[in-house]
């Protein structure tokens, strides 16, 4: 029987290369980064890795160094889903969400990785294999950015080849995000794609009356328009707002999924893999929503993400996300065309240059 030997995981503190900025976490100008690389008896490896945004990296970091390597270590790593419930149950009274949904992500994408390399396969086909060409959306992180500034940046994107752009709202007046909005419309022309991300600001009135105003600039979905413990909020502000509504990358659990979208409080579900338990549950997330005939999206890490994306029938935009690695990775994600595509190597493709990391490392 083939089993895990050892579970290498280290903690890095990475700075943007621009300071960014929402309408919650204010100016961001750092991500940490959880990495976990796992070796079997046959000397095959996976790898996987979660995130934070600014701090709360270590707390992640120790519970996968202390509290659940010695769940998987020794075990069978084919056993993924045996794996995933005795992660989630020993982790259970500290956790339930947050902190241990991040670690146990991180551990679930590396043992994914390393059933798909030990099949030969990449991660996309392994999941089912849909379509390896995923419709893309840059996704800016621009609040606080000049007007000026953030049409240059639209233009950027669209150098790059993107047919599809979010910027943020949630300013301290709506007239503001009312004019930006309007302002992009414009540049950008009618038809081309175009979102918009409030980063949970308002309360469930204010976002209803944002989505009213924002409704003639035909924004694909208002993302996070409020917090995601308020169920019965998003419920109102999808029926009264008038406006396709995305969320769900601050969700930690199936059940939080399952309970937002039985409510009718989402359009585009929002799963973030290494948020939300790993690719064990992002499949999951994908198959309820397929179930309530809803399109998924995605939040962050789209190099690993798009293999996710590409699994799916009910995809609709992946996330490229401000947060990329592309700085410290072999071969980042290839975009074609506003498309993004998942490769054939065997695995999620994601290699990380581990030495150019090593600067950045605090544990």
């Amino acid at each position: 029987m083939t089993t895990l030997t050892t579970l290498d995981t280290a903690l890095y503190r990475i700075p943007l290369p621009v300071a960014l900025s929402d309408s919650t976490h204010g100016t961001m100008t750092h991500f940490e980064l959880i990495t976990v690389r796992l070796t079997d008896s046959d000397g095959q490896q996976g790898s996987g890795y979660t995130y934070t945004v600014d701090s709360g990296g270590s707390a992640v970091h120790a519970l996968i160094a202390d509290t659940l390597a010695p769940v998987v270590v020794g075990r069978d790593p084919g056993h993924i889903a045996a794996l995933w419930q005795d992660m989630w149950w020993r982790v259970h009274f500290g956790g339930r969400g947050g902190q241990a949904s991040l670690g146990v992500a991180a551990i679930d994408i590396a043992l994914w990785d390393l059933a798909a390399r030990r099949a030969g396969l990449p991660l996309w086909r392994m999941l089912g294999g849909h379509d390896p060409k995923v419709p893309c959306y840059a996704g800016g992180i621009d609040l606080d950015f000049p007007l000026e500034r953030l049409l240059n940046q639209a233009d950027g994107f669209i150098e790059q080849g993107f047919k599809a752009i979010k910027m943020k709202v949630g300013r301290a007046h709506l007239r503001e995000d009312v004019a930006r909005v309007e302002a992009m419309r414009r540049h950008l022309g009618e038809d081309f794609a175009l979102m918009a991300d409030a980063n949970m600001r308002w309360s469930a009135d204010q976002a209803i009356r944002a989505a009213r105003a924002l409704s003639p600039y035909g924004l694909v979905w208002l993302e996070e328009p409020t917090i995601p413990d308020d169920v019965a909020g998003q419920a109102r502000i999808l029926r009264e707002g008038g406006h396709p509504i995305a969320a769900g990358e601050n969700l930690h659990t199936l059940y939080e999924f399952t309970q937002l979208i039985s409510a009718g409080g989402v359009s585009y579900p929002e799963p973030d893999v290494c948020m939300c338990g790993g690719v064990t549950v992002f499949m999951k997330v994908a198959a309820l929503a397929e179930a309530f005939n809803l399109p998924l999206t995605s939040h962050g890490v789209h190099d690993l993400t798009v293999h996710l994306m590409a699994a799916i029938p009910n995809r609709s935009y992946l996330e490229i996300h401000g947060f990329g690695l592309e700085r410290f990775m072999a071969a980042p994600m290839r975009m074609a065309d506003g498309m993004g595509i998942a490769g054939e190597t065997p695995g999620h493709g994601v290699e990380l240059d581990f030495a150019a990391l090593a600067p950045h490392r605090k544990r």
